[in-house]
C-alpha cells in the first residue's frame, strides 16, 4: 500500500470513530417519571388522549427540556411512588408528594416547586365555620393513603375514625355521600374537583385553616446525584424564565401560595 493511500485510510478511520463517538451523545436520556391517575391539576389520567396529565407532569417535562432529558410518564397510585422508586421501576417522581422529614429519610427531593395546605371538605348542608381539628373532635374523618394528612390527623387525637382511602374520588364520594363527617386533602385538588361539578353535595370550608403546610418536590433515589442536579438546575431556569409561573396559571393555581 503507498503512503497516500495509507493516510487516505488512516484519515477514514479517524472520521468513523469520530462518529462513532458522537452518535451516543446525540442520544436524549429518557427519565422515567411515577406519576398518578388521581391528583387533578397535579395530575390526572386524561381519557381522551389516555395519557398522565397535569401541573407536575407539564414542569417535570419543562425541567427536561432545559436539563437535557426527556421524560417517559409511568401511572402508578400515589402509596406506591416511593416504593416504585427504590426498587428502579421509574427514576423521579412528579406528583402532589410533600417534601417531609420521613420521605427524606428513603429519597430525595429537589427545590421546592409549590407549596400549599390541606382544605377541609363537608357535606354541603353542613355550614359550621370549621377553624380547626378540634371543630370535628370525636368524628370520623378521612384522608388518602400515603399522604402527610392522614399521619397529622391520627396523632392530633381529635377524631373517632380515621378512615384512609386510596384515592382522592373515592374519599369525595363518601363525604358526598355523608358516610364520614369530613375529609382532608390537598387544597388545590379539592377545589379544582369541586368546581367540576361531580361532587354536588360537598363543599370547602373557606373558614378553616391547614395544619399540614408544606412544599410539593420532585422525589429522586438518594444515590441518584447526578439526576438531582440535572433537576435543579432545570427547575432553577423554569422559576427565572418565567415557565413555572406560566404553568400553575394555565392549571389555575397562584403562582406563589403559602397558606398560614
Amino acid at each position: 500500500m503507498t503512503r497516500r493511500l495509507m493516510r487516505a485510510a488512516g484519515a477514514a478511520l479517524v472520521l468513523l470513530a469520530g462518529s462513532a463517538l458522537a452518535r451516543p451523545a446525540l442520544a436524549q436520556e429518557t427519565v422515567r417519571v411515577g406519576s398518578t391517575p388521581t391528583g387533578v391539576p397535579f395530575t390526572f389520567l386524561d381519557t381522551k388522549t389516555n395519557t398522565i396529565q397535569g401541573v407536575m407532569v407539564d414542569v417535570i417535562t419543562a425541567i427536561g427540556k432545559q436539563a437535557g432529558f426527556s421524560v417517559q410518564i409511568e401511572p402508578f397510585q400515589f402509596s406506591s411512588l416511593i416504593a416504585a422508586l427504590n426498587a428502579r421501576k421509574i427514576d423521579a417522581i412528579s406528583a402532589a408528594m410533600f417534601i417531609t422529614a420521613p420521605r427524606k429519610e428513603v429519597i430525595a427531593f429537589s427545590e421546592p416547586v409549590y407549596a400549599y395546605g390541606e382544605g377541609l371538605v363537608v357535606p354541603k348542608a353542613d355550614t359550621k365555620a370549621y377553624t380547626a381539628f378540634s371543630d370535628l373532635k370525636g368524628e370520623v374523618v378521612g384522608a388518602q393513603v400515603g399522604t402527610a394528612f392522614v399521619d397529622a390527623l391520627k396523632k392530633s387525637g381529635e377524631f373517632g375514625e380515621v378512615k384512609a382511602y386510596d384515592t382522592f374520588p373515592d374519599m369525595l364520594r363518601d363525604v358526598n355521600a355523608g358516610r364520614v363527617k369530613a375529609i382532608f386533602a390537598d387544597a388545590p385538588i379539592i377545589a379544582y374537583n369541586l368546581k367540576s361539578g361531580n361532587f354536588p353535595n360537598a363543599h370547602l370550608v373557606a373558614s378553616y385553616k391547614p395544619v399540614v403546610v408544606g412544599s410539593v418536590g420532585i422525589g429522586v433515589r438518594k444515590d441518584d446525584t447526578a439526576l438531582l442536579a440535572k433537576i435543579n438546575a432545570g427547575l432553577a431556569k423554569i422559576k427565572e424564565n418565567g415557565e413555572l409561573a406560566k404553568i400553575l396559571e394555565k392549571w389555575g393555581l397562584q403562582p406563589s401560595v403559602n397558606p398560614s
